[in-house]
């Protein structure tokens, strides 16, 4: 069994609960209480040096990245590959293209946006908003091309994806004027392994007010 140090309402740790699940795999969960400072023992320091979550620990096999973790899992424990992370190299690519525009636009972005009003009572930026809208107008132009964002078939991209926007949607942001991306999501609700633990987690986003 795999350990998870994590957070519910944290968007990445939700990504890595759904992929293992997709591709059975246990998870010890081990609640990491940021507000306590967990993440700065001393214990966990050694095991983590950046000190964040998710952290995935398989054996000696330590990640502190949630998309390495979720290509790690998917390569570790599918034998002959999966559609969730296809062996074929151009599939890849065009995973790992939405993978990073995850990590690198989208999440980014959203944190920007929410996490100055969740963490710190600031008022809501309208210029942040607008970044992050720009961001959900990309993924809907994808996913006018596709019914999922890397092509016809789910991938851990998409769960990437999914845990962001979970986590928006409890906030409030309404995917309605973005038919592709509300179509696709409604999909995923629908369709993606451990989707309860995603949008149930996401509500807990909401204590951390």
């Amino acid at each position: 069994m795999l350990d998870l140090y994590y957070l519910p309402g944290s968007a990445p740790c939700r990504a890595v609960q759904m992929v293992a699940e997709a591709v059975d795999v246990k998870l010890n969960l081990r609640y990491l209480d940021l507000m306590a400072g967990e993440h700065r023992s001393e214990k966990f320091t050694k095991l983590n040096a950046q000190q964040t979550i998710p952290t995935l620990v398989d054996g000696a096999v330590v990640l502190c990245e949630s998309r390495a973790a979720l290509m790690y899992l998917c390569d570790r424990y599918t034998k002959q590959g999966s559609d969730l992370y296809p062996l074929d190299i151009v599939q890849r690519a065009a995973i790992n293209q939405r993978l990073f525009f995850d990590a690198c636009v989208l999440y980014p972005r959203f944190t920007d946006y929410y996490h100055p009003q969740v963490f710190g009572n600031e008022a809501p930026d309208g210029k942040k908003r607008m970044a992050f809208e720009r961001s959900v107008k990309l993924l809907n132009v994808f996913l006018s091309e596709h019914e999922f964002v890397a092509g016809t078939k789910m991938t851990i991209a998409d769960i990437s994806i999914f845990a962001t926007l979970a986590t928006a949607c409890v906030l409030g942001f309404g995917l309605e004027p973005y038919a592709s991306v509300d179509k696709w999501y409604n999909t995923m609700i629908m369709l993606c392994p451990g989707a309860n633990i995603n949008v149930e987690g996401a509500k807990e986003f909401l204590m951390y007010k």
